[in-house]
């Protein structure tokens, strides 16, 4: 495939983008379809937590090791401006009511909180700011050649002989390409219509970004938290190095909106997180709340992404899917998608257990 190649990406989150990056760097020519904005949903409000070896024993090792090294290139390449920022990750348990039992907490937490061991070191555990990033690698991608294109995209326009010519937009605008990448997280089951695709859910999670300079180290948490009621829950906090904090807790599987703009925090959700911050940190208890927000994370049947062919139409490709990891994950995808349509196949990662064909495809009504 030739460098004048025009690649079509349906989507601008931290895949799509990631893939348009590789490929201009390869001199082809993407085009992002976006109809919201570029890291206008997940990829701007996720946690942007980088692990090297969280996935050992599972088939994302391989792809989220090559990612993990990846991570480091392209802030040392680029000029690191989402802030990649080495951590010390650490586990432990939070009581609403009452002190936790077990060892002493770090300074500037409170006395609800207990630490009971150390998940990852600074050569393992990394993070960045999820909508930098994704912006960032978008911008030079479009100074490398690529293009960036807002709307909605309504069907995929087919060739004579089957293979995909583009996409057509709302506008009723036909997008071609020599090949169509479908990249729009949860919103991804919507191409099942279009093609054979297995279905892609969304699932929610809640999140804070605090206002709190240098008063957090950089030390991640992982915490199991127990309410008043007895529910315990999952909270996430990470400290980044542009001076915010973001802390996230409270997931559900409510339905997913057509529109990515509409996507709200459940109603409870809120308040429950506001108290959960001001029991495990008298610090994030005094810091003005930056963002309360809300995103899906696309996860499909078996947990495992969608990284590949779209089987029976030449031309048609698929990366999503990727859940809790997509942010970690994002530059390997854009690397090994890159090598597949250019070249036929990914050399640094094996794409096989990924394959959409190994999940029956999903019909849209």
């Amino acid at each position: 495939m030739s460098g004048a190649k025009r690649i079509v990406i349906c989507g601008g989150g931290a895949i799509g983008v990631a893939i348009a990056y590789f490929l201009s760097r390869r001199g082809a020519h993407p085009i992002v379809v976006e109809r919201h904005a570029i890291a206008g949903s997940a990829s701007g409000k996720s946690g942007g937590f980088l692990a090297l070896d969280w996935c050992r024993g599972s088939s994302l090792d391989q792809l989220a090791r090559r990612s993990f090294a990846l991570h480091v290139e392209l802030a040392d390449e680029l000029g690191n401006p989402w802030g990649y920022r080495r951590l010390t990750t650490y586990a432990g348990h939070a009581v609403e009511n009452g002190t936790a039992r077990g060892p002493s907490p770090r300074p500037w937490l409170s006395e609800k909180v207990a630490i009971t061991g150390q998940l990852g070191s600074p050569q393992t555990t990394a993070l960045v700011e999820p909508r930098a990033f994704t912006v960032g690698l978008m911008g030079v991608a479009q100074a490398h050649g690529a293009e960036l294109r807002h709307g909605t995209v309504t069907a995929l326009e087919r060739r004579p002989d089957g293979a995909v010519r583009g996409v057509v937009l709302d506008s009723g605008e036909l997008v071609e390409g020599d090949a169509v990448v479908i990249a729009m997280g949860p919103w991804s089951v919507l191409a099942t219509r279009w093609m054979p695709l297995p279905a892609v859910f969304g699932y929610k999670g809640h999140s804070f970004v605090f206002e709190t300079g240098d008063t957090i180290p950089a030390e991640a948490l992982f915490l199991e938290y127990q309410e008043a009621s007895g529910e315990i829950l999952t909270l996430e906090l990470f400290p980044r190095a542009d001076g915010t904090t973001w802390v996230c807790a409270i997931s559900s599987a409510g339905p997913v909106p057509i529109d990515p703009a509409d996507v709200s925090p459940d109603d409870d959700a809120p308040a429950r997180l506001e108290a959960m911050c001001r029991n495990i940190s008298p610090a994030l208890a005094e810091m003005p709340v930056l963002a309360r927000q809300a995103c899906f994370r696309p996860v499909t049947e078996d947990g495992l992404p969608l990284i590949g062919q779209v089987p029976g139409v030449n031309g048609a490709y698929v990366a999503t899917g990727h859940s809790v990891w997509g942010m970690l994950n994002a530059p390997a995808t854009g690397e090994a998608m890159t090598e597949l349509i250019l070249d036929g196949s990914a050399r640094r990662v094996d794409l096989a257990p990924f394959a959409p064909g190994r999940l029956r495809p999903f019909h849209a009504t």
